[in-house]
């Protein structure tokens, strides 16, 4: 299994957090016209605001609802993502990998690390290769609640876009 250096981390966090816009409807090209066409008709920006606005506040929701806790956010939040592309990917990711990508000290990444491993969502073991470096992996439970959580998150990209139309 191949590991993620540092530098792969933050690209892969990066990455996410413009899929993340994306998927909210505020990323590149999508926020520069004046009027926007739907099905409908022309659309004011004030309206695709409002819908993009609508839309994250329901995926924040969605996301503290399926994990029932409100800990699973900013930093903790950015290690699961960093988690399930890594396991997406045939990776591990190193302890200190997982701070870096989410822009922590070691040390308060050892102490999310914990909060995650005590909702069951990861687990710690010690690199064969190299025994020094410990390797976060999603369990998994971690891996199924993160593909339905997306899997909500999808529905709910889908009404919102035919809300739109």
């Amino acid at each position: 299994m191949q590991q993620f250096s540092n530098q792969e981390v933050a690209e892969l966090k990066s990455r996410i957090d413009e899929i993340h816009e994306l998927l909210a409807g505020r990323g590149g090209e999508l926020s520069t016209p004046s009027t926007y066409r739907s099905g409908g008709g022309d659309v004011s920006p004030q309206a695709v605001l409002l819908n993009q606005l609508s839309l994250s506040i329901q995926m924040r929701r969605i996301r503290r609802n399926h994990f029932g806790s409100a800990e699973l956010a900013g930093p903790i939040w950015d290690m699961m993502l960093d988690l399930m592309l890594a396991e997406n990917h045939d990776r591990a990711l190193s302890a200190s990998d997982l701070a870096t990508g989410a822009g922590v000290p070691l040390s308060s990444g050892l102490r999310m690390i914990s909060t995650l491993e005590r909702l069951a969502l990861a687990q710690r073991s010690i690199d064969e290769r190299d025994r020094r470096r410990t390797i976060v992996r999603l369990t998994a439970n971690g891996i199924e609640r993160m593909a339905s959580y997306f899997g909500k998150v999808g529905v709910a990209l889908q009404n919102n876009q035919m809300l739109a139309a």
